[in-house]
């Protein structure tokens, strides 16, 4: 019983001890924290004088932060004696030193440490670690280019100088760091693309990394990662011919299926780059292979960005009927099925709204919707696009049915909601207001912010002028007219407008007016008037409904149409500052910082 007693007594002290010391070690911090820098520093003495080793850095690292260096040197060396080359304190030592203002002298404490450095990767990495820990970045970098050295690898220790040249914003360091890093690690492509974009500041970076490209890819001309960069740096510059001659040469040279060229292609139709989308789906579909997986969805890409560049312009019918005929021939060339049902869902579109050929392009959609194995959510779009040219038919019961179908087939998702929408906008085109507002209010919590932001405004729309007439007459006569906008009819839109005030003057209905001319003049590319009309409903009617629309859809023409990024931003400021509350207050944020040249947080 008696060793059993003795360990016990032993145990006891021990932690009781150690439940002292943290106690005191907690004190301790509090008196830091609070200012009381005394006594903070007495209690860690006391600590450090009972255990070195473990109240070392703490005590320290006190001293350093209330200018005790000759303290902390005191005690570092004193460390150093007991424990004779320790990198840890002769690293805090050097810190200590260059605290003081003595940067010789830490220098020469660390150029020994490197000068003795063993050949060991571990030692290595722990070294550099501990330099980095204290807040001594560029002392890292030297250890581990002096690694490599020391280990006759080039190669070593990438991942860590890659985090550290970025953690300096050493753009130059770091260019050349991935550059010599990604031939032989591919995969990490785009981690590299990601982490150059958000430290590159302007065009001098990325003309940077191309000129160290055009070196490379001069010096190694087999190895494609160089190309794929390069594509990628034309891209961000926004030179979208060079970045797909880039891809198209790379292509040509290793004889491939295009699949990278098509890729690219879909990214320059996001940006707008049509002619440059257009040869490279040509550049696919000449290649004659019509075994290959692309040369099918090239070819119908290739119409569709005809079909954008044509609508997204200024165009003449013969444009319009000549894309027709491109569509109409892909169809008989390669037949109507499930993979042509895309194809067919874009005809029909450009024959109902461009055209107004709703006859044809009901038959169209009618017989798409029959297709077996059709994607789900390509079948419903189809559906809904069908049920909008029934309504411009005049068939508001057959798109009432193909609406609610679809609402009831996608519950709780945005295409449901969609659905439920275009139900509310068929209820209030026909002049059923209260049924249409209550479908409205429900879609005023929709998860997709234009579809909640269109609920919102139609239901307010409804409400004000219900409000003021209550027989709604003067609304009736502008539901037809938003009917005929959404039908692409701007001349008979705008006829109808303008028959309101003749038949009801002194209408509530001045505000809305203005915001179907306005919607009118832009789907006209009339971007210029259409400034004008917004205009009016900005500074003439600042507490209407549609005020924040105006604003923001004025900031959104001067940034995109107009190129005027600096009249753009003041009207995205005012959305900030005046209208707090707007739905497109996230987007006006978005858009105000990127134009003030923010940088996202990962930079």
């Amino acid at each position: 019983m008696k060793p059993l007693y003795v360990l016990a007594l032993i145990l006891f002290f021990c932690s009781t001890r150690l439940f002292a010391q943290n106690n005191d070690l907690l004190l301790a911090r509090q008196y830091a924290a609070n200012g009381e820098q005394q006594k903070a520093l007495d209690i860690y003495q006391k600590l450090f004088k009972q255990d070195n080793e473990t109240y070392y850095q703490q005590y320290f690292s006190t001293l350093v932060s209330f200018k005790k260096y000759d303290d902390a040197e005191s005690i570092t060396k004193k460390m150093l004696r007991k424990y004779p080359g320790n990198n840890e304190y002769i690293i805090a030592l050097g810190s200590v030193y260059t605290q003081q203002g003595n940067t010789a002298k830490a220098e020469s404490l660390y150029n020994d440490l490197i000068k003795n450095m063993p050949a060991d990767q571990n030692a290595i990495a722990g070294i550099a670690s501990q330099f980095y820990q204290n807040a001594n970045a560029d002392y890292a970098i030297k250890i581990f280019l002096q690694g490599r050295k020391l280990l006759h690898n080039d190669a070593a220790f990438a991942f860590e100088l890659i985090t550290l040249y970025r953690y300096k914003r050493d753009k130059a360091a770091l260019t050349e760091e991935y550059l010599n890093f990604l031939p032989t690690n591919p995969v990490f492509i785009s981690q590299a693309e990601s982490t150059l974009s958000s430290i590159y500041e302007g065009p001098e970076d990325y003309d940077m990394l191309k000129t160290a490209l055009l070196k490379r890819i001069q010096k190694d001309p087999q190895q494609i990662i160089y190309p794929n960069l390069l594509t990628w740096q034309y891209l961000q510059q926004k030179e979208f011919d060079m970045a797909l001659n880039q891809a198209l040469a790379l292509s040509r040279r290793q004889n491939d299926d295009g699949t990278s060229v098509f890729e690219l292609c879909n990214t320059l139709v996001t940006n707008g780059a049509y002619d440059a989308a257009i040869r490279g789906y040509e550049y696919i579909i000449n290649k004659g292979d019509k075994e290959n997986q692309n040369y099918i969805s090239a070819k119908i890409e290739l119409i569709n960005t005809k079909n954008l560049k044509i609508t997204s312009g200024q165009y003449v019918q013969a444009d319009l009927l000549g894309l027709e005929k491109d569509y109409n021939d892909l169809l008989d060339q390669i037949g109507r099925n499930r993979g042509t049902v895309f194809a067919m869902q874009k005809l029909a579109n450009l024959q109902a709204f461009k055209l107004h050929k709703l006859k044809e392009a009901q038959t169209l959609l009618e017989s798409a919707i029959a297709i077996q194995g059709v994607r789900p959510a390509l079948l419903a779009a189809c559906k809904l696009d069908l049920g909008d040219i029934y309504l411009l038919n005049n068939q508001p019961w057959d798109a009432t049915l193909l609406y609610s179908q679809v609402e009831k087939d996608n519950p709780n998702t945005t295409i449901g909601q969609d659905a439920l929408l275009r139900n509310a906008k068929l209820a209030y085109y026909t002049g059923d207001f209260n049924w249409a507002r209550r479908q409205l209010d429900i879609l005023k919590a929709a998860t997709t912010q234009l579809i909640a932001n269109d609920a919102l405004n139609l239901s307010l729309l409804i409400s004000d002028n219900l409000s003021a007439d209550s027989s709604g007459k003067a609304l009736k006569i502008y539901s037809r007219a938003d009917l005929l906008i959404f039908a692409e009819q701007p001349a008979k839109a705008m006829l109808t407008l303008d028959s309101i005030d003749k038949k009801y003057p002194g209408n509530a209905l001045v505000a809305d007016i203005l915001m179907a001319k306005a919607r009118i003049l832009i789907q006209q590319k009339a971007f210029t008037d259409a400034v004008v009309v917004l205009k009016k409903i900005a500074e003439n009617h600042a507490d209407d409904l549609w005020a924040d629309d105006a604003v923001f859809m004025l900031g959104d023409i001067y940034e995109t149409k107009l190129n005027d990024a600096a009249i753009a931003k003041t009207y995205y400021q005012k959305i900030i500052t005046d209208y707090p509350g707007s739905l497109w207050i996230n987007d006006a944020r978005k858009r105000f910082r990127l134009l003030r040249g923010d940088k996202n947080d990962a930079s």
